[in-house]
């Protein structure tokens, strides 16, 4: 499954190392640079240091990083996720990239990431039930794939869609939504520097219960424009179907940017819940874009964020 631009590559063996097996958890938020080198190990990549698009707040735990999620393919409840993703095979992987590019393909896991740069980006996450995480992934840059595949003159969003596989995702029976998931950007949003696809987390391989093996995220946007499980990328030239829009228009819109000043039409957006503070913590206040304004709000320049909301 690969080309020129893709070229084989030695695979993970299982005699490898685990980030995990090398340093503890614990001893992450002092070794920083030394995590983001193991966290690409997991997928054989090599990494840089910390990015300067990093916040600088305390990550929020692994424990409630993983097991306090969205992700309906495995269950409605948040703890879902963690318990009932034990059966989803995350490898081999592979990812289709289609549409207005000069060099489509379906390509390996190991081929779609050669010669990515993988870096630790500390980002917040704002999920639209109004309460919030702070998330140590480890990835790279989704236009700098998009550049590698080139990027047709007539395409104007990225469209994403997530693995469906019914007898390992026992969320799919629900109709909750229309499976399987789907998502989409903007192609200026998608090529923005602070959008990334993510393939792990506190120095660690991405777990099946957060998108594992290879997730975006979007941190100015609301948690599920950031789709898991990734096994699609289309070049398209008309915005895409996104899941969550099609489901319910009136509540989700397809920018779907953090914003205080529009409501979700059942809850108050202007604060949040910060995961791991407490329940006897104050609510925080809800910030423009997720806090990231000074570097998206240009992309939205004249445009009413109460209409594209």
């Amino acid at each position: 499954m690969h080309s020129a631009i893709f070229p084989p590559r030695r695979r993970p063996q299982l005699t490898d190392p685990k980030p995990s097996e090398v340093t503890p958890r614990d001893l992450w938020l002092g070794r920083r640079a030394f995590i983001a080198a193991a966290g690409a190990a997991a997928v054989g990549l090599p990494a840089s240091a910390a990015s300067r698009f990093s916040t600088d707040e305390p990550p929020t735990s692994y424990e409630d990083v993983t097991t306090y999620n969205n992700f309906y393919e495995f269950g409605l409840d948040k703890s879902d996720p963690s318990r009932r993703s034990d059966r989803f095979e995350t490898a081999p992987w592979s990812v289709t990239i289609d549409g207005l590019v000069d060099r489509p393909g379906t390509f390996a896991l190991e081929e779609l990431l050669d010669g990515m740069v993988i870096e630790e980006r500390i980002y917040r996450l704002r999920c639209v039930e109004a309460w919030s995480m702070v998330v140590p992934w480890m990835g790279f840059e989704l236009g700098a794939l998009l550049a590698k595949v080139g990027v047709q003159a007539r395409a104007r969003y990225v469209a994403f869609e997530t693995a469906n596989r019914p007898d390992q995702m026992p969320g799919l029976s629900s109709p909750v939504l229309e499976w399987p998931y789907r998502e989409g950007l903007r192609l200026d949003e998608a090529m923005h520097p602070l959008t990334i696809l993510a393939t792990g987390l506190y120095g660690e391989a991405m777990p099946r219960q957060n998108g594992a093996p290879i997730r975006l995220v979007v941190p100015w946007k609301y948690g599920f424009k950031s789709i898991k499980s990734i096994v699609r990328i289309s070049l398209v030239a008309e915005q895409p179907h996104a899941s969550w829009n099609v489901a319910n228009p009136g509540e989700y819109g397809f920018y779907s940017n953090v914003n205080p000043e529009v409501d979700h039409p059942r809850w108050s957006q202007s604060s949040e819940r910060r995961i791991g503070d407490g329940l006897l913590a104050r609510r925080r206040p809800t910030l423009m874009f997720n806090g990231y304004g000074e570097e998206v709000a240009d992309l939205y320049a004249g445009m009413d964020l109460r209409v594209f909301y």
